[in-house]
């Protein structure tokens, strides 16, 4: 068989398999973005262990349409300039996860920018991207994932039961808050609050209290 060029929607999915393994990985992903955005509140929703949905809302600063637009496309960053590869400060930096998430699933995005006037609202299905449209006023960006590994079928078996895959996606928000204490963070499955933490003050007595809370949930 020759050498061929594989069409961009295969090799996009090809390419969700490095970013996004299972629903844990994006709620790390997201999650990561929110934090790069400012967020100071991330609430995190799983439903059916994440398959069938996984929302993220946070209060960050948001976007504006075109930058909603490029969002989805790869390799689009607002975290990294030409020179910034030796000295990356952000969690995420390639454009790589909202891409490849939103060509394994069905992807929206529903985002006002901080100081903004309008919400806009895009959405993506198996890597096929519609144009933004306006949409309901929220605060921050909220990101919903439905149906994930929809487009790769084979995907699914791998995954755990529900409730092994939704510990393991808890697991997650709990290392990130740990990292993170002066952000709230919740994370709620099938209705059911499971973490539930408040923001924390910056310094050694706010990281002292977000520990305890963690390992106390």
């Amino acid at each position: 068989m020759k050498i061929r060029r594989l069409p961009e929607g295969i090799a996009n999915r090809i390419a969700a398999g490095e970013v996004v393994e299972r629903p844990a990985s994006v709620v790390k992903e997201l999650a990561e973005n929110a934090l790069d955005a400012g967020a100071r509140q991330i609430d995190i929703a799983f439903r059916d262990g994440g398959r069938s949905l996984i929302r993220i809302s946070d209060d960050g600063e948001g976007m504006e349409r075109d930058e909603l637009d490029l969002a989805v496309e790869r390799h689009a960053t607002s975290k990294l300039s030409d020179d910034d590869l030796i000295d990356i400060k952000t969690l995420g930096s390639r454009g790589e996860a909202l891409p490849s998430i939103g060509s394994v699933s069905c992807l929206s995005l529903i985002s006002h920018a901080r100081n903004g006037n309008d919400t806009w609202r895009i959405e993506m299905a198996g890597g096929k991207k519609l144009p933004p449209s306006p949409a309901p006023r929220i605060e921050g960006t909220t990101v919903e994932v439905r149906d994930l590994f929809f487009a790769v079928p084979a995907r699914l078996k791998f995954l755990r039961s529900a409730r092994a895959e939704t510990a393991e996606a808890a697991d997650v928000v709990r290392r990130l808050a740990l990292a993170a204490p002066n952000v709230g963070f919740s994370f709620t499955s099938e209705e059911r609050v499971l973490i539930d933490l408040q923001p924390e003050a910056e310094g050694d007595g706010g990281r002292r209290r977000r520990i305890e809370h963690v390992m106390g949930e």
